[in-house]
């Protein structure tokens, strides 16, 4: 088979790696792609939103199956412009990717379907939106309605935050057409856990386990990124709460889909907080997380094409997975200042020792240029591992993280609580 894998992150390179493992994948292409994909794909010099660019190249080169990473092309339509065409794409259609791309559309489903999610209310107006701030409680969440890269909620623990946070979306328009909309939600305690599924329109297909750590800084400080490091499996989850998180969450959200047309193919990841009166929902995406796909990727020993021909072909029900019991962590290093501002263009050294000592390395933001491999975002590379224990894993990972240098380098030094 041919494959090609649309991303340039590290979730596509651990996505990548485990497509080269399967016995029935003969070449795999990838567009953009980054440093470290290229050594597993012939990389395709053409941008992951041109969709009918991007579908002529498939049907060109006879690609058997396309692989979408990140949300934008599935936003975009993507996966609606290749069901014209009769090619096979793993991923949901735009309306069904709505889940992910609309947060309004996302919350008052759950309130139709009786998902649990947090109390909310939906502004277009400022001063609404203000007005309403006046009779909350904090600390209380803005979000954004439409795709921010991660960086569209706010999490406000006083009224003159959470005015800062209305001003700068709908007043500012930092985000643009993202912003138009804001979701002003209840703040929850508790225990995050991301819970992703794989399914075919009709059942869901559990993957592992696993959890992420957002906040920038140790000791989750700090402001949210896209992701610093993940574990899996998660460490609170247990048998009672899994078939709870499936039974009112997931199965309603796949047979709700399903109902209102909106039939859902591909990735579903729920971020839940698991508080003292139950699993809530925080928000759906529609696609493998990251850092969360580099972690589980290296427990998954099943071939991931039959995971993937099985939801385009709704045939799930004849595929089981297959886990490693070990468990495994992933360590994002970033560039100094990320999610702020931060500089690209420094020379990485050590990628070759760091490998050798036993850890996966997965690259994100990186570039190859005269032989060398330099930084070019600010997610960087990936450093994961699998042992017995947690300790075992993180110990593995943060010696190879030693042997890494380039300028402005920045890890947290906490993730799978290992410090």
């Amino acid at each position: 088979m041919k494959i090609l894998v649309i991303g340039s992150g590290g979730r596509e390179h651990a996505l990548t790696w485990k497509i080269s493992h399967s016995k029935r994948v003969e070449k795999i292409y990838a567009l953009p792609g980054n440093s470290g994909i290229g050594e597993l794909a012939e990389i395709v010099d053409i941008d992951a939103s041109n969709i009918i660019e991007i579908a002529d190249f498939v049907q060109k080169e006879g690609i058997h199956l396309t692989v979408v990473g990140p949300e934008l092309p599935l936003s975009l339509g993507i996966v609606d412009e290749f069901n014209r065409r009769n090619l096979k794409i793993f991923g949901p259609t735009q309306k069904a990717a709505q889940i992910e791309t609309s947060k309004v559309f996302a919350k008052e489903f759950m309130k139709k379907n009786n998902i649990p999610t947090s109390g909310f209310k939906v502004f277009n107006s400022a001063m609404e939106a203000v007005n309403h701030l006046k009779s909350v409680e904090f600390p209380v969440v803005i979000k954004t309605d439409g795709l921010a890269g991660g960086k569209g909620v706010f999490i406000c623990k006083d009224i003159k935050e959470a005015e800062e946070s209305v001003r700068t979306i709908l007043l500012e328009s930092k985000f643009g057409k993202a912003g138009e909309q804001i979701v002003i939600e209840d703040f929850l305690k508790g225990e995050e856990l991301s819970f992703i599924v794989i399914s075919d329109g009709k059942r869901a297909l559990p993957m592992a386990t696993s959890m992420d750590y957002k906040k920038a800084l140790e000791n989750d400080e700090g402001p949210n990124t896209g992701g610093m490091g993940a574990i899996s499996p998660s460490p609170i989850i247990s048998e009672k709460l899994f078939n709870e998180i499936m039974k009112t969450i997931i199965n309603p959200t796949i047979e709700g889909m399903r109902f209102e047309g909106k039939e859902f193919r591909g990735v579903l990841y729920a971020g839940l907080m698991i508080t003292p009166s139950g699993p809530i929902t925080l928000e759906f995406n529609a696609r493998f997380g990251d850092p969360e796909t580099q972690a589980l990727m290296l427990r998954l020993q099943s071939d991931i094409i039959d995971i993937f021909e099985g939801s385009v072909e709704g045939s799930l029900f004849d595929v089981e997975t297959k886990w490693d019991d070990n468990v495994s962590g992933c360590v994002v290093l970033t560039s100094d200042g990320y999610p702020g501002n931060y500089e690209t263009g420094k020379e990485i050294d050590g990628l070759k020792r760091a490998k050798a000592s036993a850890s996966e390395i997965f690259h994100a933001g990186t570039k190859f240029e005269n032989n060398k491999h330099f930084t070019s975002g600010g997610r960087v590379l990936n450093v994961c591992s699998k042992g017995k224990t947690m300790k075992d894993a993180m110990e593995q990972i943060y010696d190879s993280i030693q042997f890494i240098k380039f300028d402005n380098m920045f890890c947290r030094k906490d993730i799978g609580g290992v410090k």
